[in-house]
């Protein structure tokens, strides 16, 4: 995806966010709910203000980040050796996001339904995508599966990075089929994200130690 696209698609869905939420400010409950634990059901709140508008800056956020990092990166030339897939990351990560405000602004509208439901095959879509897309990745100090074994060598990022791509896509496949086993389903995907993000990590460190000396 090219980065202009990209630009223009993030910057959409930032204005669409803080429209939608200066045009729902009288409707909203003050507070607003704003947490949900793991059988779906509230458990926390923040003050209107927040709850319309925390989200939206964190899209300002990620839109920042996603300018700053291919420009003070030490690595920035392998940043842009994959950089349409690390827009493409961007702009999932953003929609992802901008679907998480979506269904709270729904919920306290009081349109209630199983937010796990609604929330983990969403996070299982966006695995699997990272999935396919660090399989792409190059060594670089943000983006990707990043320990001190992974930097320090390219076959270790490379070999490390292909294993990471088929945990984070089995981790998303988990995810999607979890939202329907109610509590349980919860922590299924929790162990399976654990795993996701420790088995790369314990193999680069494997991969690099055999790389050592004898």
């Amino acid at each position: 995806m090219p980065t202009k696209i990209t630009t223009t698609i993030i910057l959409a869905m930032i204005a669409l966010a803080f429209i939608v939420g200066l045009l729902l400010y009288t409707q909203m409950p003050d507070p607003m709910p704003s947490h949900w634990n793991i059988a779906g059901e509230v458990d926390g709140y923040m003050p209107r203000l927040w709850g319309l508008f925390l989200l939206p800056l964190v899209l300002v956020g990620i839109f920042l980040l996603y300018l700053a990092i291919p420009r003070i990166d030490p690595l920035k030339a392998n940043i842009a050796a994959f950089i349409r897939e690390y827009n493409l990351m961007m702009v999932l990560l953003s929609g992802f996001m901008l679907y998480v405000y979506a269904l709270t602004l729904l919920w306290a509208l009081g349109f209630e339904f199983n937010m796990n439901l609604m929330i983990l095959p969403a996070m299982g879509v966006l695995f699997i995508a990272i999935g396919y897309l660090i399989g792409n990745a190059r060594r670089n100090y943000f983006v990707g599966i990043r320990t001190p074994w992974t930097l320090s060598s390219d076959t270790v990022w490379a070999k490390t990075h292909r294993l990471g791509k088929w945990t984070f896509i089995a981790a998303g496949a988990i995810s999607i089929f979890s939202a329907f086993l109610g509590e349980m389903g919860f922590w299924l995907f929790l162990g399976a994200t654990l795993l996701a993000a420790f088995v790369p990590v314990l193999y680069s460190y494997i991969l690099w130690k055999n790389e050592q000396p004898q």
